[in-house]
């Protein structure tokens, strides 16, 4: 199998991952089948759309409609369907996590193939794997992933970064894909089993003046 076609594969791993934790959020908030369609699309393609756009790169989506599809596909199955997992937020989350991790890899992948440096390489990953499911929950109403204690952004970080790094020292592509993908998913599970997070600010009384 050649490169691009396993690349390929693994970037529509990674959308319908995330199209399927669209659709199981859609599934909590009782929505129809064609709001299961919208929160699918807008999580399975966001973080990928941004990063097109910011690179002047043209958009994968409208390259190759078969991402779309696979939303669509995810959405509508997942419809049908969801009622079978008792425990929706768990599925949603390790999903989640999966989706997080694969479209690091994929950002950063795609970033350097654009002659980003990689310090914005690394940052682009992070930003496809963390916008789509950012607008998710926005458009949902629900708390972000992102933007909650526990460790998530840090985990795509871990995964851009590592990829970056691995491929700066010339490490086989598919080496540093598999090692990159597992060093983010595990600071991930980390976060979800065991409640990792990063040291917070903690608020202090400012100096008096007077």
């Amino acid at each position: 199998m050649e490169l691009l076609e396993i690349i390929r594969i693994i970037d529509l791993t990674g959308v319908a991952v995330f199209a399927a934790t669209g659709s199981l959020v859609a599934s909590r908030k009782q929505l129809d089948v064609i709001g299961f369609a919208l929160i699918a699309t807008i999580t399975g393609i966001g973080g990928g759309t941004l990063r097109d756009l910011l690179l002047d790169r043209p958009v994968f989506w409208i390259q190759d409609q078969s991402y779309l599809y696979v939303c669509f596909a995810i959405a509508v199955f997942v419809f049908f369907f969801a009622h079978r997992l008792q425990r929706r937020y768990v599925a949603l989350v390790w999903g989640d996590a999966v989706g997080l991790v694969v479209f690091a890899v994929m950002g950063a992948h795609i970033a350097l193939k654009s002659d980003a440096t990689p310090f914005l390489a690394v940052l682009f990953g992070v930003m496809t794997a963390t916008f789509g499911g950012l607008i998710r929950d926005v458009v949902a109403g629900e708390v972000p992933l992102a933007l909650k204690p526990e460790i998530y952004v840090s985990a795509a970080l871990v995964s851009s970064g590592a990829f970056v790094l691995l491929r700066y020292f010339e490490l086989h592509i598919y080496a540093a894909v598999a090692i990159s993908l597992v060093l983010g998913f595990l600071v991930r599970a980390g976060a979800i089993q065991r409640g990792w997070v990063l040291p917070r600010y903690k608020n202090r009384a400012g100096r008096d003046y007077s």
